[in-house]
C-alpha cells in the first residue's frame, strides 16, 4: 500500500495563478523527455517544435457549464450554494455538492431565480445531494442566466465576466463539465492551425469533468481511494484514427489528464461511451494508448499528480515540480503547462 504523503510538496502561495495570461499560448511550457530526463523551459507557442507529422493530439471537447448556483431555501430563506457535478437524468436530475448540506432534507426546495428552482431528492455523503430542477422551457439558458463559472477554491476571488470565456477551451463543444480540462486552455485557433499545417492530427473526445477529477483524496493509502464516475464518449471515427496511429507506430499525445483517462478507459474496456472511474497511480494500471501528455501542474496529494507520476516517475515528477517552483512557474488551472514526451 502506498502512503499519500509520497505525493506531497510545498508550493509558495504566490505561485498559484489567480488569473489567466493575456494570450493563451504565451504561458510557459516545461518540456521533459522521458528517455533522457532532460528538461527545457519554453513557451507554449513553441509546442510545434516538439511534435511531428503523424502525431495524434487528443483533446477533451467538454464545455464548462455555469455549474455554481447560489440560492435560498424556500422555507427558511437560508443561503445555499450548489455545485453541479454530474447530470443523472436528461436535463432535470443532477448530482451536486451542497454548502451547507446539513441544512437540506429531501423535499426541500432551493430557489435560484424567478421560475428557476430545484427540489432536493436525496442526500448522500460528503456534502453530495441529488436534485431535480423544476420544468423550465430551456434549462441551459436558465443555467447560463443564474449560474456562475465554477472557479476552483484556490482561485481566491469571485468569478468575473471574463472567466466565462477564459475558463473555457477554444474548442469546447459539449456542455457538462464542472471544471475546465485545463491543459487545453493554452491552445489558440492559430496554434491549432499551425499544428495541423505540419501534419499533426487533432481528434476530440468528451469527458465531463466532475468529482472523479477534482475530488481530494481522503484515504491515507492511495489504493483505498475510490474515484467518482464521470461520463465519457469516444466516437467511432476517433477510435479508428487512434487504432490506426498505434498500428503505424505514430504517437498518441493526450492533452490533459481527462483526455488520457477517456481513451485509456475506452481502449481498456472496449466501451466507447459510458461512465469511468479509472484511476492511475504508480504500480497500478498500464497505459495502453498514451505516448505523450500535455498537462498543467497539479495539487499535492491529488489523483492528477498520481496519474502524472504513473505516466513518468514519481520521484522525477516531484523533482520537475521543484524545478518549476524554482523557476517561478504558475501553478494549477490558470497556470503554466508541462509536456512529457
Amino acid at each position: 500500500m502506498t502512503d499519500i504523503g509520497l505525493f506531497d510538496y510545498i508550493l509558495p502561495e504566490e505561485l498559484i495563478a489567480q488569473r489567466p495570461v493575456s494570450e493563451r499560448d504565451s504561458s510557459r511550457l516545461l518540456v521533459t523527455d522521458r528517455a533522457t530526463g532532460k528538461t527545457e523551459h519554453r513557451r507554449f507557442s513553441d509546442l510545434p517544435e516538439y511534435l511531428r507529422e503523424g502525431d495524434v493530439l487528443v483533446f477533451n471537447d467538454s464545455r464548462v457549464i455555469k455549474a455554481r448556483l447560489y440560492g435560498t431555501k424556500e422555507e427558511t430563506g437560508a443561503r445555499i450554494e450548489l455545485l453541479l457535478t454530474r447530470q443523472t437524468e436528461g436535463g432535470k436530475d443532477w448530482e451536486a455538492l451542497a454548502r451547507p448540506a446539513k441544512r437540506l432534507r429531501p423535499g426541500d426546495r432551493v430557489v435560484f431565480g424567478e421560475g428557476f428552482s430545484a427540489e432536493i431528492v436525496s442526500r448522500g455523503e460528503d456534502g453530495l445531494v441529488n436534485i431535480r430542477f423544476e420544468s423550465v422551457e430551456d434549462f441551459w439558458s436558465e443555467l447560463e442566466r443564474y449560474g456562475h463559472t465554477p472557479l476552483p477554491p484556490y482561485i481566491r476571488r469571485d468569478d468575473e465576466d471574463d472567466d466565462a470565456g477564459s475558463y473555457q477551451t477554444v474548442y469546447a463543444e459539449t456542455p457538462g463539465s464542472a471544471a475546465a480540462p485545463t491543459a487545453g486552455l493554452h491552445f489558440t485557433e492559430k496554434l491549432l492551425e499551425k499544428l495541423r499545417g505540419i501534419g499533426v492530427e487533432t481528434v476530440f473526445v468528451t469527458l465531463h469533468v466532475g468529482l472523479g477529477t477534482f475530488r481530494p483524496v481522503s484515504a491515507d493509502k492511495i489504493e483505498e481511494h475510490k474515484m467518482h464516475e464521470e461520463y465519457y464518449l469516444v466516437s467511432d471515427d476517433v477510435r479508428d484514427r487512434i487504432e490506426l496511429a498505434k498500428k503505424e507506430s505514430r504517437r498518441v499525445i493526450c492533452v490533459g489528464t481527462t483526455s488520457l483517462r477517456t481513451v485509456e478507459s475506452a481502449f481498456e474496456t472496449g466501451q466507447w461511451e459510458g461512465q469511468t472511474d479509472i484511476f492511475f497511480y504508480p504500480g497500478g494500471k498500464r497505459f495502453l494508448v498514451t505516448d505523450g501528455l500535455i498537462t498543467n501542474f497539479h495539487l499535492p496529494r491529488s489523483t492528477l499528480l498520481m496519474l502524472v507520476s504513473a505516466f513518468y516517475d514519481r520521484e522525477k515528477v516531484l523533482k520537475i515540480y521543484e524545478e518549476a517552483i524554482k523557476e517561478r512557474y504558475r501553478f494549477y488551472s490558470y497556470g503554466d503547462a508541462m509536456l512529457i514526451i
